[in-house]
């Protein structure tokens, strides 16, 4: 049973504390009051250090959306590793992952690659500096779009510090990020159209960029509306202002990602995640006349520097190809099929067990929020967040011990070996928390 203070990971965990700060490298799969240790992937399940086997919806936060170990992903990686690994010369496995993204994706006409959605992003923003001669950039309020600090603000703002409705403030939640920085920054309200359009448009000739992740990670899986992406786009176009579409999560949704499903044509797009097959990768694409802002050619200077030492390496390069290739319009029907018999099944039973909550997302993104409405914003879904109590925990930590491991609290990103019997597994083991956990709120208090 979780948690097991008696457990190996609970024993690793303390063990982490001595040479990690809190325990841990990444604060996105923290959670409390110790995470699990993985010890050995297959297909779409993942075996702990206490040997527990669980149905993997977490999937490295979307990475790994043929789950682990995929046969062809893991031949193609292999043979890379055969010939070679790491280099400080370009490889035709560049090329090769760009081509198959250029294919994809109408709105890209050339690609540069890097080590994740956060280094993407980064040079996304410094592109768009670079190509406007603007210093500001826009992002929705509660929209995650990873570390870098101009985008590293009002993730999760509270009540107290996030000011009006209509005119977010731009909230330092990262004390190594200075005011100056966050000064450049314009925070958007999410859905709220004629807010929005009034806040492009008084700040239209300091915007380089609109950041845009059209539905939104971390609200759930909540999706931007039609006429808010329209007003977007238009004024947009109207002011010389780029948008960028962060594609790191939202690109498992169909063939051309996102941009397709939405109906947005960008001027940027990132990518990462699947694109790597499970490796670290990230990239940027778009349009050839912003992104001639990293050409160095003829002059030998480019406006804008991007070089690492693992960009392009060639087993990432080489993985996600293979990924990307096995991610046919099949596959996708497959990903739309058990995600929305996952969504159906949650919503029944929330309803016939009597259990709070919104079932969100799109594709293999599913979310069960813990909120009595639905939500449209960012205020609203944190508003909801903070009333539902120890619900959240509680549905995580029962899940957990039926066999099923949710990205905290309670979303669920799917896996391309995942199968309709998988899904029924998944939500027996929902049904069995919700029952637990209505018993318990139902039960007389002593």
């Amino acid at each position: 049973m979780y948690p097991d203070q008696s457990s190996q990971s609970a024993a690793l965990f303390e063990r982490a504390q001595a040479v990690l700060p809190g325990g841990n490298s990444r604060h996105s799969i923290a959670f409390p009051p110790y995470p699990v240790y993985a010890v050995e992937g297959g297909g779409c399940h993942l075996k702990d250090a206490d040997g527990n086997r669980y149905i993997d919806c977490i999937n490295n936060m979307s990475a790994n959306i043929h789950g682990h170990r995929h046969p062809a992903v893991m031949e193609a990686a292999l043979r890379q590793q055969e010939k070679l690994v790491s280099v400080g010369l370009p490889t035709e496995t560049e090329i090769t992952l760009a081509e198959l993204l250029t294919q994809r994706v109408p709105s890209v006409d050339t690609v540069r690659f890097c080590n994740s959605g956060t280094e993407a992003l980064m040079f996304a923003a410094r592109a768009a500096r670079a190509y406007t001669g603007r210093e500001m950039i826009a992002k929705i309020e509660g929209g995650y779009h990873g570390s870098y600090d101009s985008l590293d603000l009002s993730n999760k703002p509270t009540p107290d510090v996030w000011g009006d409705g209509d005119r977010p403030a731009t909230v330092i939640e990262d004390k190594g990020i200075t005011q100056a920085i966050a000064d450049k920054t314009l925070v958007l309200p999410v859905n709220r159209v004629e807010a929005t359009r009034a806040l492009i448009r008084e700040h239209a000739g300091s915007l380089a960029a609109i950041f845009v992740d059209p539905l939104v990670s971390r609200m759930g899986f909540l999706p931007l509306t039609a006429d808010y992406l329209a007003m977007i786009t238009e004024e947009a176009r109207n002011h010389g202002i780029l948008i960028v579409m962060d594609e790191v999560f939202s690109f498992r949704l169909g063939p051309a990602g996102a941009q397709g499903r939405f109906g947005v044509t960008p001027d940027l797009s990132t990518f990462g995640k699947i694109i790597g097959g499970g490796y670290p990768i990230g990239a940027l694409g778009g349009r050839r006349d912003v992104m001639d802002v990293f050409n160095h050619l003829p002059e030998g200077k480019p406006r804008v520097s991007h070089s690492g030492t693992f960009f392009a390496n060639p087993v990432s390069m080489a993985a996600g190809t293979a990924a990307l290739e096995l991610l046919d319009e099949k596959m996708f029907r497959h990903l739309e099929r058990i995600g929305d018999l996952l969504r159906d099944g949650l919503k029944a039973l929330s309803e016939k067990l009597d259990v709070q909550g919104q079932v969100m997302g799109m594709g293999s993104l599913v979310a069960f929020m813990p909120h009595a409405e639905p939500y449209s914003d960012y205020r609203g879904f944190a508003e909801g967040a903070a009333s539902a109590g120890d619900a959240a925990v509680m549905h995580f930590q029962g899940l957990l011990n039926r066999g099923v491991l949710p990205v905290f609290p309670r979303g669920f990103i799917l896996s391309t070996p995942m199968s309709e019997d998988t899904i029924g597994q998944i939500l027996d083991a929902a049904e069995a928390t919700f029952r637990y956990e209505r018993e318990t709120r139902l039960k007389p208090q002593p």
